[in-house]
């Protein structure tokens, strides 16, 4: 529903959720079809980056979803924390925390399949916001029951309890530890459990099982919104705890990769370690230059769309953004011509989409589940 947000909120958040967003609303276009009319070897190395790669390895494009999950869980510290001090019992929050789970997942259906009826075999269930929202939910449940220490030890058993699942079982007809994408145990359980289709055939990205660990990167900006919110130390300290922690993360996720590649379509648990790094190190930079230091000015485009983020996320099956972007600047386009017309179309549809969401800013209209 729609409703007016609270004045105390972490900007530094809003800012890296509205820069995350940012390359799903299509800035990633803008450097693929740079990289068409220019043939620059650098633009076309940044606009490989922002594509996945088939199965093993990592490009910066992987760090969209499992970013935005991360920062669900720097969140739940400020949000359930705060409901907890209020006197909410742990009860009245977990079907708090259910329902919006549950809600993710159908908005994900909704996302994949529209609104036709159509047979249960046609029915794409898998989806980003249906991970996020498992994910959110038992991520949320651990934090609510869990001590910190408990938490912790729920985080490392969860990824080493997925690798050992991963690797001492398989497909039939494959050895043990197999994670080709026909013949690794994940695939083969989602082919069995899951319902209507998959995304690959034999495989989804969003499956059921690989949600498994990612529980884990929710866990993991839990904890990192726990050193934010409660943490004694100076808010210099938290930056550089939180820089340090993402090196750390990093250098664990390259040493797993030797035995247990990096891969987001199993969600694999270097994986986790590897977008994890990121994730702490960005959320490093942003909360020192923002929070600390004061900065603000430069985050407010992103936090535009960081504020509303489900919404915009959710708008192309609502919206026809294309029409409503020739309508306004088909002049321009057409003013500017080949070959670089396209890139000024890509950049005017995002700044389409941008205005909107800044027209609800001004509003004070936010679309919270």
């Amino acid at each position: 529903m729609a409703q007016t947000i609270s004045t105390n909120r972490l900007y530094s958040l809003d800012a890296l959720r509205g820069f995350d967003m940012f390359w799903i609303m299509g800035a990633e276009e803008i450097f693929h079809q740079l990289a068409k009319v220019t043939g620059s070897p650098f633009i076309e190395a940044i606009s490989n980056q922002l594509t996945h790669p088939d199965w093993h390895g990592f490009h910066f494009y992987d760090l969209i979803f499992p970013l935005f999950l991360f920062m669900a869980g720097v969140a739940t510290p400020y949000s359930l924390g705060k409901e907890m001090d209020r006197g909410k019992s742990k009860n009245q929050l977990l079907f708090k925390v259910i329902k919006r789970g549950l809600i993710l997942v159908l908005l994900g259906i909704i996302y994949n399949n529209g609104l036709e009826l159509q047979p249960i075999s046609e029915i794409r269930f898998g989806s980003v916001l249906g991970r996020i929202g498992l994910a959110y939910m038992f991520a949320n449940i651990i934090y609510l029951y869990t001590t910190q220490r408990g938490q912790i030890i729920w985080f490392c058993s969860l990824l080493i309890g997925y690798w050992f699942m991963l690797l001492f079982n398989s497909a039939p007809g494959f050895p043990h530890g197999d994670l080709t994408m026909e013949g690794n145990f994940v695939s083969y359980l989602d082919r069995l459990i899951m319902p209507g289709k998959l995304y690959l055939g034999i495989h989804d990205p969003e499956g059921l099982t690989s949600t498994i660990p990612a529980i884990g990167t929710g866990l993991l900006g839990i904890y990192a919104g726990n050193l934010l919110k409660n943490s004694p130390i100076s808010m210099q300290r938290k930056s550089l705890q939180l820089l340090v922690m993402g090196i750390v993360s990093l250098l664990l996720a390259q040493v797993w990769n030797l035995v247990f590649p990096i891969n987001k379509n199993l969600w694999s648990s270097s994986f986790v370690l590897h977008v994890g790094g990121i994730s702490l190190i960005l959320l490093s930079f942003f909360y020192y230059i923002i929070d600390v230091r004061g900065y603000k000015w430069w985050a407010f485009f992103f936090s535009v769309i960081g504020m509303n983020s489900i919404l915009i996320y959710m708008s192309g099956h609502f919206i026809n953004w294309r029409y409503t972007t020739e309508s306004i600047f088909q002049w321009l386009v057409q003013w500017v011509g080949d070959p670089f017309n396209v890139v000024v179309f890509t950049i005017c549809y995002i700044l389409v989409k941008w205005t909107f969401l800044y027209f609800l800013y001004k509003k004070n209209v936010f679309l919270r589940v």
